[in-house]
This record gives structure tokens, C-alpha cells and sequence, in this order.
């Protein structure tokens, strides 16, 4: 578990850069799940330094990462399974991307560890096109309750690891207003994401309204 974890920090560190803050939780019968803070040279605060405190700040383009660490130990196992594989099946770690500065995200951290620690908890497969309901505010304040679960690939690339383990992959998390996680329900992640396109919809405002969805 530790050699694995290791390999995800190095590719995330790779991938991001130095994590600038890191925070841990533990839920009773779990692993212990980080939750690590990513920004660009361009929302670091002269006077922010480390730790969950330290704020956020810089242009309009600047961007924070929150990135779970841990989720990834163990493989996520088909909940109907009459006994889940140690070994085999898929893992992945949750990324979550809002701009800097705007809301208090960076109290995100438990309900990020939340998340991650579903498969856990519940039995849950994480994967793209699904969604994962938190029934409560990603941050306090926030208009998304829930998350739509995108492509992994893009921002960091997929962790190869030694066979029969699967890769880990960095799935980037979509926050979902209420009506927009109504409408996933109904009609599906595909046409949910193109009206999302179709409204030019900055999915990183930490502020923004439910698109249009007559």
C-alpha cells in the first residue's frame, strides 16, 4: 500500500508540481485519506505561506487543485461480489479544480476525504460518468451538493502499475448544482456535459448558476 502511494505522490508531483498544503482524515474502519493543495505561480498569495490557512490569491486565470491521496491503496470492488479481490480491480485517486480566491474552498478537505473513502464505506466503483452526492455544500456556502466523475488522462496521466494491479487514474471531479444532478439522473452525463459546452459553462467558478436546462 505505502509503495503504491508513493508512486502517486511522484507522479502527482510530476504531473502538478509541489503540493503547497496537506491535510488528513480518518473515518472509523478506513484508511487514512490526504487531501493535497496544488496551485499555479499564479495564486500564491507574497504572504500565504503553507498550511490550510494560508489563502488564496492572484489573477482571474489562477486555479487551485485539491487532490485525494489514498483512495488509490486498495482497489475498488464490485459491491455485488461475494468477496472483494485484494488485488485486482480499479483504483483511483479523486481531483477537484476551482478558481483561486473566489469561495472558501479550501474547506473542501472532508467532504473531498468523503468521497474518496466511499468505495470503502459504501462498496462504491468510482468511475468516469457517474456522479457521488455529498447531500450537503462542497464548501461552505457552495451551490453544488454533488459531483459528476469526468475522464481520467488528461490533466495527469494514468499510474501504470506491475500487472495484475490496474492503473490508477486522476479522475477529475465536475461540481453538480441540484438541478443539474436532477437532470444527470434523468437524461445522462453525456447530455448534461453538452449543455455545460453549449453554455460555455466555466465549471472552476466556485460561484457560478445551474446552466440552463429547459
Amino acid at each position: 500500500m505505502g509503495e503504491i502511494l508513493a508512486l502517486v505522490e511522484a507522479r502527482l508531483r510530476m504531473a502538478l508540481g509541489e503540493p503547497d498544503a496537506r491535510a488528513s482524515v480518518t473515518f472509523l474502519g478506513t484508511d487514512r485519506i490526504e487531501v493535497l493543495r496544488f496551485q499555479d505561480s499564479r495564486s500564491v498569495s507574497p504572504d500565504g505561506g503553507p498550511g490550510w490557512g494560508g489563502g488564496s490569491a492572484g489573477g482571474p486565470d489562477a486555479v487551485v487543485r485539491y487532490v485525494t491521496l489514498g483512495m488509490s491503496a486498495h482497489p475498488m470492488a464490485d459491491p455485488s461480489a461475494l468477496l472483494a479481490d485484494p488485488v485486482r480491480g480499479p483504483r483511483a485517486e479523486l481531483i477537484l479544480t476551482v478558481r483561486a480566491g473566489l469561495a472558501e474552498t479550501d474547506q473542501v478537505l472532508r467532504p473531498l476525504a468523503t468521497l474518496a473513502a466511499s468505495p470503502q464505506v459504501e462498496g462504491v466503483i468510482v468511475a468516469s460518468g457517474g456522479s457521488l452526492d455529498l447531500g450537503a455544500p462542497l464548501w461552505p456556502g457552495a451551490p453544488f451538493h454533488s459531483v459528476l466523475v469526468g475522464e481520467s488522462g488528461g490533466l495527469v496521466a494514468d499510474l501504470e502499475l506491475d500487472a495484475p494491479l490496474e492503473p490508477v487514474r486522476f479522475l477529475p471531479l465536475l461540481p453538480m448544482t441540484p438541478n443539474e444532478a436532477a437532470w444527470k439522473r434523468v437524461r445522462g452525463a453525456q447530455d448534461l456535459q453538452e449543455r455545460w459546452l453549449a453554455n460555455g459553462t466555466d465549471l472552476r467558478d466556485p460561484l457560478r448558476r445551474s446552466v440552463a436546462l429547459d
